[in-house]
């Protein structure tokens, strides 16, 4: 007969050893892999293509100045209101330069000179003026005698020649003075200097006014580029003013490759721009001309600008101005009723795509055939079928047919 301890010991160890061997096998028993899930969905799928972009205004107007003068401060700020015909800025001819020592004499001696030919004018007035009157005289007595028979016809012919004659040299030397009267007046203004304002402002007479700077368009001031009061040459460039109302417009430059797939009349979708909503616009020019242009970077791409018009109420976007930062998304291809599969759901497959769809707890892996795609679901064109679960982010170990189980938070 057994001994009753050994046959103790004997069922300790048994369930020692079978306790032991559960705990193994739960431990090397194949768990299923934690996954996150998605589903195939029918819907709207958009394809874009996003860059950032600027607004403008199309036809931006520059305010120069007509002449060459001093600019008076503008006291218009960017921003403000104008109307078309209403002045914007104010100027006045330029102030005379400062003359040296040797260029005042000269002028000096030149007014000098034509007051003196003035004096001489004048003297020859009076001259021709007292042979006016002798003459006069001659010929009112000719008159007389010639009534009387004292003196021949010819003889009274002759006193009125020479009375016409001495009526034209006083004409001649009338003229004369008012000529040198012009010249002692340009002698005089190469005396004016910066310094003799009040003898400028008397010589320009009405001249001396200010001269208005006129708004071409109705619009907003865009930018001032000329504050203070200072002296500009003619063609100079003041204001800029825009129509932002209606005249504007977003600019971008696209990568070549992505311009290609963009044509007149796609829709755009303005966004990131600080509104509540998006803004909606269309292509209305690609330029023919890439321009080389370098990467933050530093790799050098091929860009194309590409200009969009806003479409809609433009009370929706009166908070914009010129030169806003917004992002751009042109429409490329969409469709409202594609059957979508989650980007994070695909991974390579030899030549092709694949999903791991979900059936009865396992991954079963299934080649997809895709259309177009976005950052966030593709389109399926076979493989998949709507309503379909599929894994996503699979790990690059997972295998066809693995147990997995969805993964929950905690």
């Amino acid at each position: 007969m057994a001994n009753p301890r050994n046959r103790t010991r004997l069922i300790l160890w048994s369930l020692l050893a079978l306790l032991l061997g559960s705990a193994l096998l739960a431990a090397f028993w194949p768990r299923p892999v934690l996954v996150d899930l998605g589903t195939v969905t029918r819907g709207p799928l958009t394809v874009t293509i996003d860059e950032e972009g600027r607004t403008r205004v199309h036809d931006v107007y520059v305010v120069s100045t007509p002449v060459a003068g001093r600019l008076l401060r503008v006291q218009a700020i960017a921003g403000d209101a104008v109307e078309q015909g209403r002045p914007v800025a104010h100027m006045r001819p330029t102030n005379p330069d400062a003359l040296d020592i040797r260029t005042r004499e000269q002028a000096t001696a030149a007014v000098a000179a034509a007051q003196a030919a003035l004096k001489v004018a004048e003297a020859e007035v009076n001259a021709a003026d007292a042979d006016a009157e002798l003459a006069a005289s001659e010929y009112d007595r000719s008159q007389t005698l010639a009534a009387r028979g004292t003196i021949s016809t010819a003889a009274l012919d002759r006193a009125r020649s020479e009375t016409r004659a001495a009526t034209a040299r006083l004409e001649t030397a009338k003229a004369a003075v008012s000529m040198r009267e012009a010249e002692l007046a340009n002698a005089r203004a190469q005396l004016i200097s910066f310094d003799d304002l009040g003898l400028a402002a008397a010589v320009a007479g009405n001249a001396a006014s200010d001269i208005a700077l006129v708004a071409p368009v109705s619009g907003r001031i865009l930018r001032v580029l000329q504050q203070s009061e200072t002296i500009l040459p003619a063609g100079a460039a003041v204001l800029e003013i825009g129509d932002i109302a209606g005249d504007l417009e977003v600019t971008v430059e696209l990568i070549s490759s992505d311009a290609v797939q963009v044509g007149l009349g796609d829709r755009v979708i303005i966004d990131d721009w600080g509104g509540a909503t998006p803004l909606a616009g269309e292509v209305t020019r690609i330029a023919p001309l890439g321009v080389t242009k370098t990467s933050a970077l530093g790799v050098e791409e091929q860009r194309v600008g590409v200009t969009v018009r806003f479409v809609g109420d433009a009370e929706a976007r009166a908070a914009l101005g010129h030169g806003y930062r917004v992002v751009v998304r042109i429409v490329t291809w969409e469709n409202a009723e594609a059957l979508r599969v989650p980007q994070s759901a695909l991974f390579r497959n030899a030549e092709g795509w694949a999903a791991f769809r979900v059936e009865g707890g396992r991954a079963v892996q299934v080649p997809v055939t895709l259309g177009p795609g976005n950052d966030t679901a593709a389109e399926v064109r076979s493989g998949l079928s709507d309503g379909d679960t599929v894994v996503l982010y699979p790990a690059a170990d997972m295998m066809d047919g693995a147990r997995i189980a969805p993964r929950t938070s905690d």
